[in-house]
């Protein structure tokens, strides 16, 4: 096999993963790889370095028809790599299978393109990616027949399509659709919410709104964090960001709407919200009306109906206020893919250490505050308490006790 071994199974999805999704931080774009790959071995004998782990992060295990792709991914690929350029507005859904070089044995192809092809269920495009070497006339043919692509990677990282699919229009899974989610501009990332307060992302709406300019009115009457409360408001759906200008949605066009209604003017209702800045108070307590607009709009983004519909099955088996672990573990019963990426990292070896190579949670891990998103369990928990939606509100990661972290619903309902 000579040094056709470096070619493993994960080395080959590294290199793939690179070829599909080469600015996976761009905008719709969002790729995963199976946890059976957050290990520092594979085959108990060819270690993963730090390196290609760090290739291959984020972690998670999704299912995609009946089994777990070892890459799934939503991104506006290359021309090269599809027969079609796109199947409507939306970026495609692909699933992934590698095959890769053993010491004992070649690639096996052939099965990759099965397992692709069960896929494709579900998926709107399917690969196999393995050694161009191993893959042979009757692998192409397969695949061409079964509308799998494939993806021969040579020595030096080199990927070459082989053979491209045509885009499918599949029904998308509960659970794939978590990384079309992911995907979009409402997707939980690090830096979706950098602020706290409701209030900002309001704000921003009528800023945008007003015909001054929109930094100096933010920074006047809300919030001198212009870029934060943006990035913010287009991540609550109330303003959509565009190369040259950011515009209101729908959503934010009604925000500006009840201010006029309720203030006659933009500018009168800015000048409320001179009175909130550094407020620690609950919003919908200080001032009613707009908290109860921020709950619309926190309705509107898709994670709160979830996280809501959850507590309160929760608060019906007894569980009345339930700590952030019990929350995660609950969650992830039932929306296992989502509950990860809405809450643990992705970065920094943490899902390596929370998730298994099945993908189960490791309990003990979670008790550690370092391993959540700060945008959900710290910002967008604030602006659910602020809204009035759970009790407490929420604690920066590097403060947070999980095991003793209440998400009790402020105002559950009881049973008829």
């Amino acid at each position: 096999m000579g040094s056709a071994v470096s070619l493993s199974e994960p080395r080959v999805l590294a290199h793939a993963k690179h070829r599909l999704f080469p600015d996976i931080d761009g905008s719709n774009a969002y790729a995963v790889t199976d946890t059976q790959f957050a290990t520092d071995e594979w085959l108990s004998d060819r270690p993963i370095d730090e390196e290609l782990r760090s290739r291959l992060t984020p972690f998670n295990h999704v299912r995609v028809g009946s089994g777990y792709p070892d890459l799934v991914g939503v991104g506006a690929l290359e021309s090269d790599l599809l027969a079609v350029d796109r199947l409507g507005d939306d970026p495609p859904l692909v699933a992934v299978e590698a095959k890769g070089h053993t010491a004992t044995a070649a690639a096996d192809v052939e099965r990759g393109v099965i397992q692709a092809y069960d896929r494709l269920h579900e998926a709107n495009a399917a690969y196999v990616a393995a050694p161009v070497d191993a893959v042979s006339q009757s692998d192409r043919t397969l695949a061409r027949e079964l509308n799998v692509g494939v993806l021969g990677v040579h020595e030096d990282g080199g990927v070459a399509a082989l053979e491209v699919p045509r885009v499918v229009g599949n029904r998308t899974s509960n659970e794939a659709a978590a990384i079309r989610f992911q995907a979009t501009a409402q997707g939980v990332a690090e830096k979706s919410f950098g602020l706290n307060h409701p209030k900002n992302y309001l704000g921003y709406a009528l800023a945008l709104y007003h015909p001054a300019d929109t930094r100096d009115v933010l920074t006047t009457h809300v919030v001198g964090a212009v870029d934060g409360a943006k990035r913010g408001a287009s991540f609550l759906g109330l303003v959509d960001e565009r190369p040259d200008r950011a515009v209101l949605t729908p959503l934010g066009e009604e925000v500006v709407r009840f201010a006029v209604n309720r203030y006659a003017s933009v500018e009168t209702a800015l000048e409320a919200f001179d009175d909130w800045k550094r407020s620690r108070k609950r919003f919908i307590t200080v001032a009613p009306q707009w908290g109860l607009l921020t709950r619309r709009v926190l309705w509107q983004y898709p994670a709160t109906q979830l996280l809501v519909e959850e507590l309160q099955t929760m608060f019906d088996d007894g569980i009345a206020a339930p700590s952030l672990v019990d929350l995660v573990e609950w969650l992830h019963v039932h929306h296992p893919t989502f509950t990860v990426e809405l809450f643990i990292r992705g970065t920094g070896g943490v899902r390596e250490r929370v998730l298994d190579a099945d993908g189960e949670l490791r309990r003990s891990e979670l008790a550690d505050g370092a391993v959540f998103h700060s945008p959900t369990v710290f910002q967008l928990k604030a602006m659910l308490y602020h809204a009035g939606v759970v009790a407490e509100r929420g604690a920066e990661p590097h403060r947070l006790d999980p095991t003793t972290d209440s998400w009790a619903l402020r105002e559950p309902l009881h049973a008829r």
